[in-house]
C-alpha cells in the first residue's frame, strides 16, 4: 500500500544525528521491507523547545495548512497516487502532529502513530497548545504503536482502553553490528594501536551526543559511578560530541584521570566497530525514552549496564542481556559495573545473549512483520483507504 510518512520532531533527513532521526529512518526502512510504498511527505518541524504559546499557535496554523494542501493535491490527482494510510512517528506535547490529522480527515484514510506520549501534567501549562494538539492526534489515531510499556498507562487513560494500542519494541538492522562483531579482534587491535589503549584490560563503551540537559546529566551520573571504580583496571571509549563536550570531558577526566578516550561523533560503521571492540556498554540513560544506542551495543555483542527507569527495561533485559541499577544511585550503578568487570565469563555470556536477543526479537524483519500485519488489517477495514492502496 501507499503510506504517507511524517516525523514532526525530527525527520529522518534532518542534518543533526540523534536517536529520533535514527528511529524515523528505521521505521521507513521497516515499512519498505514489508513491501509498502512509503513517502516522506514533509520535513515540517513542529518542535517548540521553550513553551512559547505564540510560536505554538503559528506552528499549528502552518501545519494544518500544510496538511490540507497535501490532501488537496492528492485529491486532485489520480486515486492510485493517494496514500492509503498516514503514519506519523513520535508525537508529544513539544512536537504535536498538525499535518497528519488534517490530511487524514480530508482524505478519509486511517491515521497511525508510532511512539506517542501523553503527559497530563502539561495541560494548561506553557505547552498547552502542543499538549492539546498531541492529545487530539492521539484520540484520532486508528492505531498507536508503543515502543515500551512506559507510555501505555497515560495513553490508555486518554483513550479509555488499550484496544488501539499495539506493542512495537525498538528494533534495528542487526547485520552491520553482526559483521563488526565477527571482526572484533581486528577492530580492537586497530583502536588499541590508534589510541594507545591496553587491549588486555576491559574496555567500557559509551555512545551519546553531548548536549545540555538529560544527556549531560547522564554523563555526570556516569562520571560519579566511574569514580567509585578507580581500584579496577578499565578504559572508557566515548563516542559522541556536542555543545556540552567541554563539561562532559571535564567530568569524566576528573572522575578517572587518564582513563577515557574521546572519539568524537562516529558514523554508523565506526560506531558498530567501536561497540564490537569493547567489553561493556555503560549508560545511566537519565530521562531517556528507551535508548537506541543500548540496543545497538547489544547487537554488537556488548552487555549493558544502565538504570531501571522509563523504557530502558524494554531494551536491556535485566540479568539476561545486561544489568539494571536503581535510578539516581551512582554507587549501585558502579557495583553492577564492578560485577561484570570482575566476571569475564558472565560478561561474555550476557554479550552473547544480547546479540541473540536483537537478532531474534528486535530485528527490522521482525518489526516489518508486526507493522505489516497490523496495518494491512486496518486498511482492509477502511473501504476508501483500501481503494487507494
Amino acid at each position: 500500500m501507499r503510506i504517507a510518512f511524517y516525523a514532526p520532531l525530527k525527520a529522518p533527513t534532518h542534518g543533526v544525528p540523534s536517536g529520533d532521526r535514527r528511529v524515523a529512518g528505521l521505521l521507513l526502512a521497516a515499512l519498505a521491507h514489508a513491501g509498502h510504498r512509503v513517502e516522506l511527505v514533509s520535513t515540517f518541524r513542529s518542535y517548540d523547545r521553550d513553551g512559547d504559546p505564540v510560536r505554538q499557535a503559528a506552528l499549528r496554523a502552518q501545519g494544518v495548512a500544510f496538511g490540507e494542501r497535501l490532501a488537496a493535491a492528492w485529491r486532485a490527482g489520480s486515486l492510485e497516487a493517494r496514500p492509503a494510510l498516514w503514519f506519523t512517528y513520535h508525537v508529544y506535547y513539544k512536537a504535536p502532529d498538525w499535518l497528519g490529522p488534517a490530511a487524514s480527515r480530508a482524505l478519509d484514510i486511517p491515521y497511525v502513530i508510532a511512539e506517542a506520549s501523553h503527559a497530563p501534567k502539561r495541560a494548561g501549562g506553557p505547552w498547552a497548545i502542543g499538549h492539546e494538539g498531541s492529545a487530539a492526534a492521539i484520540r484520532q489515531a486508528a492505531l498507536l504503536f508503543a515502543p515500551t510499556r512506559h507510555d501505555v498507562p497515560c495513553l490508555s487513560a486518554l483513550l479509555g482502553s488499550t484496544e488501539r494500542i499495539r506493542p512495537l519494541p525498538p528494533f534495528l538492522d542487526p547485520a552491520p553490528f553482526a559483521d563488526a562483531r565477527a571482526a572484533r579482534a581486528t577492530h580492537r587491535a586497530a583502536l588499541a594501536a590508534a589510541h594507545g589503549i591496553d587491549p588486555a584490560i576491559p574496555w567500557l563503551v559509551v555512545a551519546a551526543m553531548m548536549r545540555p540537559g538529560d544527556k549531560e546529566a547522564s554523563y555526570d551520573a556516569l562520571a560519579r559511578a566511574l569514580a567509585c571504580l578507580r581500584d579496577r583496571p578499565w578504559h572508557l571509549l566515548v563516542a559522541g560530541d556536542g555543545d556540552a563536550r567541554g563539561a562532559v570531558q571535564a567530568a569524566l577526566d576528573a572522575a578517572a584521570p587518564g582513563r577515557a578516550t574521546f572519539l568524537g561523533a562516529l558514523d554508523a560503521a565506526r560506531l558498530a566497530a567501536t561497540c564490537a571492540a569493547g567489553d561493556l556498554f555503560v549508560w545511566p540513560a537519565v530521562n531517556e525514552a528507551y535508548g537506541m544506542a543500548m540496543l545497538e551495543a547489544q547487537a554488537a555483542g556488548l552487555p549493558v549496564v544502565s538504570c531501571d527507569l522509563r523504557g530502558v527495561p524494554d531494551v536491556v533485559l535485566d540479568g539476561r542481556t545486561g544489568l539494571l541499577a536503581p535510578p539516581d544511585d551512582p554507587q549501585a550503578f558502579a557495583e553492577r559495573v564492578r560485577m561484570l568487570l570482575d566476571d569475564a565469563p558472565r560478561r561474555r555470556a550476557l554479550g552473547e545473549a544480547a546479540a541473540t536477543f536483537v537478532q531474534r526479537e528486535r530485528s527490522i524483519a521482525v518489526a516489518a512483520e508486526t507493522l505489516d500485519r497490523a496495518l494491512s488489517q486496518l486498511v482492509a477495514a477502511a473501504p476508501r483507504a483500501k481503494r487507494a492502496s
